[in-house]
């Protein structure tokens, strides 16, 4: 990103007008928030039952404005909800409180030297910081971003119940709701149970924009002879379908397939964009907040595909309408994710979410929050209701 946006982001309209000793941050809490979930879900690298586990950060400035953050973490995938706690209690908090918000820029940078990984972390750091700046200066983080070149975006919602009827029923409430984009997590149970699912969706809804991810669940030396069976039906494109540093296995897979590859596990920097780019491995790339640990890297990642022709997707993990809303914005102000967008838990899986009001969709569509910052409203209760721990003091080192 250029030094004029990042400009652009720390120093957005009106926040000069405040006095310093408005513009501090002052308040910084921590909570690890446990959140029940519909259903089971499986993936091929793992399964989700029971709860999700996510961190909220809260930030205020001295004048009395609040911005919001999370870091939604997986395990198996990017980190624990115990690390992202410690990594912005422990780590990040120090280089944050007290400071000023004219150096949004420079404080992510702290954040990101102060300790290794914790994307999720540093991602919920930098939603909050933009969330705060928004707040006070009238903008969108949208805005801050760059501007805003889309407000609605297609919404994709995927598919992991190993009781593929209760997806099936999900599927008609979809439809019933506009939403025609559907992705089928395969590669968690027999190959024959991918094809199963695929042909009864093939052949009870025409209608639908089918996707199929396989979060690296394939054999190796089955892998593109299961991907050729799968692209039969015609995907949108076939995401991960193998280990995410078999670099090469990818190429050949995405060299033999009519159909395109996405990566995602393979992919969570502009370090990684840049390694996929040069060994062909994809046709797009998934582009997830929690991975790239800023909505900045984010676009950065996006405009690279852009470069390489390549297209880009708005991915998510587990996340409530507060992180789904950073991803809104980092989308809409981010010309090419230009395949949609799979926000889809706040409504379709969480059993309560964390905003006041619902995470909106409309018609099949994402809808761009008009309010400044992220122009979303926290429940806060709700944290306190369903949180595991909290922590507003900076720790004894």
């Amino acid at each position: 990103m250029t030094s004029d946006a990042t400009a652009q982001i720390s120093r957005p309209a009106l926040l000069a007008d405040l006095p310093l000793g408005q513009r501090l941050i002052t308040g910084f809490d921590v909570w690890h928030v446990a959140l029940p979930v519909v259903s089971r879900r499986d993936h091929g690298i793992g399964a989700v039952a029971d709860q999700i586990e996510i961190v909220i950060l809260r930030l205020e400035s001295s004048c009395g404005a609040v911005g919001w953050g999370e870091a939604a973490p997986w395990s198996v995938f990017t980190g624990s909800p115990e690390a992202s706690f410690a990594a912005l209690d422990r780590y990040i908090r120090p280089h944050i409180e007290g400071q000023s918000l004219d150096t949004v820029g420079t404080l992510c940078a702290r954040a990101q030297a102060s300790i290794a990984h914790a994307t999720e972390a540093k991602a919920a750091l930098e939603s909050a910081l933009l969330d705060l700046v928004g707040q006070i200066s009238g903008l969108r983080v949208a805005d801050l971003l760059g501007g805003v070149v889309r407000d609605r975006i297609p919404l994709s919602v995927s598919l992991a119940n190993p009781d593929f009827a209760q997806d099936l029923a999900l599927t008609e409430r979809l439809l019933d709701d506009g939403i025609t984009i559907v992705k089928l997590k395969a590669g968690f149970a027999e190959h024959s149970f991918d094809l199963q699912r695929l042909e009864a969706l093939r052949t009870r809804f025409p209608q639908l924009d089918i996707r199929v991810d396989f979060n690296q669940g394939l054999p190796p030396a089955d892998a593109p002879a299961r991907v050729a069976d799968v692209a039969a039906f015609v995907p949108t494109f076939v995401e991960q379908p193998v280990r995410a540093d078999l670099f090469e296995l990818m190429a050949r897979i995405r060299a033999q397939s009519n159909v395109p590859i996405l990566a995602d596990e393979s992919v969570f920097s502009p370090a990684d964009m840049t390694r996929a780019m040069a060994g062909g491995i994809c046709d797009g790339v998934s582009i997830k907040v929690m991975k790239t640990g800023s909505l900045r890297h984010g676009q950065t990642i996006a405009a690279m595909a852009e470069a390489a022709g390549l297209s880009g997707y708005g991915g998510d993990m587990f996340e409530t309408g507060l992180g789904h809303t950073a991803g809104v914005h980092m989308i809409a102000a981010s010309p090419n994710i230009t395949l949609g967008c799979e926000f889809y838990q706040a409504r379709y899986y969480l059993t309560q979410d964390l905003l006041t009001d619902p995470f909106a969709i409309d018609n099949g569509d994402v809808i761009l929050p008009q309010g400044p910052g992220l122009g979303v409203t926290v429940n806060q209760e709700l944290i306190a209701h369903y949180a595991k721990a909290h922590s507003a003091k900076t720790p004894t080192p």
